[in-house]
């Protein structure tokens, strides 16, 4: 594969930015796959839940979670991947993704702290679920993924109490700022093809995403150089986030508008964190018992530690 159909045009500039465009030319076609490898395969049966992304037919990216018992993602070919799983009405993202049928998806556990990523397109839905014509497979290192150990599967939300705004509320607000996880939709449009989106994890100390009204911060640590996400953004400046209460199965769901801020140097103050993005909420769905999972927490990611956000010290 060529280096233009490995990486899009807004990835490739941010890696020419810091100077690592040639080696990740390189790199890319040895690590990014047009299919699940055999090892991703043999991963998802093992989930309880994944990750996904969706864009609305107006461009809103979502980011939600499916659920199922392990075995509800299996892969019956290495060009798919089926999800027997609940498709929520009060789900914006699980709604987004029957009407555009373009998904981003991340298989994470937090026992083991692994996860493998796909975008591709949903090629059908029945009533006990969808799948999935994988576009791109690869997988990612566990760096600032906190380690969680799974202790209760609840009742499956009603949805009755979902509270739906076009801004944040002082209970979001204290979600976010009580965060060390979310995750991230992303995603460039593509003439006649569907969008191809992405979605992310990204990981701190408790209040590593700052919050100011309805406009939040994010830290970009160092990572793999495949900007999957900010090349996205910088493409296409919107995006998609997920915030989940681990202990209690709420569920935040935000979209709106990114302004990728580059060079920052208030986030030089930090080890690791090389640029910021903000988002400037839009609207906002808060999900009580959105999740069926309740998880306990077990240890910070040792890549953390070497950073230096400390908690106390996390706003950038």
């Amino acid at each position: 594969m060529s280096n233009a159909e490995v990486w899009h045009a807004g990835e490739r500039e941010l890696q020419r930015r810091l100077g690592v465009a040639e080696r990740m030319a390189e790199i890319g076609p040895r690590v990014l796959s047009p299919v699940l490898p055999e090892q991703h395969r043999a991963f998802y049966p093992l989930l309880n839940f994944v990750v996904v992304g969706a864009v609305s037919p107006s461009g809103d990216l979502w980011a939600g979670v499916l659920e199922g018992e392990p075995g509800f993602a299996r892969s019956p070919d290495p060009s798919t991947l089926r999800l027997d799983t609940r498709l929520s009405s009060a789900d914006p993202c699980a709604q987004a993704l029957l009407e555009t049928g373009s998904i981003g998806l991340l298989g994470i556990d937090l026992t083991t702290r692994r996860r493998n990523r796909l975008s591709g397109q949903v090629s059908s839905v029945d009533p006990n679920g969808l799948d999935i014509r994988v576009e791109q497979a690869f997988g990612n290192c566990p760096q600032f993924i906190q380690q969680r150990q799974l202790v209760e599967v609840g009742a499956v939300s009603d949805d009755a109490s979902n509270v739906v705004t076009t801004g944040l509320t002082e209970r979001m607000r204290e979600l976010i700022g009580a965060a060390d996880t979310c995750f991230v939709a992303s995603s460039l449009p593509r003439e006649g093809q569907g969008a191809s989106v992405d979605v992310s994890h990204r990981g701190g100390w408790p209040g590593f995403v700052r919050v100011a009204g309805d406009r939040l911060t994010m830290p970009e640590f160092s990572g793999n150089r495949f900007f999957n996400t900010l090349g996205n953004l910088l493409a296409n400046p919107r995006a998609g986030l997920l915030f989940v209460d681990f202990a209690t199965g709420d569920v935040l769901q935000l979209s709106g508008r990114v302004e990728l801020e580059w060079d920052a140097p208030q986030a030089r103050r930090f080890e690791g964190v090389e640029h910021l993005w903000h988002l400037q909420v839009e609207r906002a769905v808060w999900r009580p018992g959105g999740s069926t999972l309740r998880w306990q927490f077990e240890n910070f990611s040792p890549a953390l530690r070497r950073t230096g956000i400390w908690p106390g010290n996390a706003s950038v």
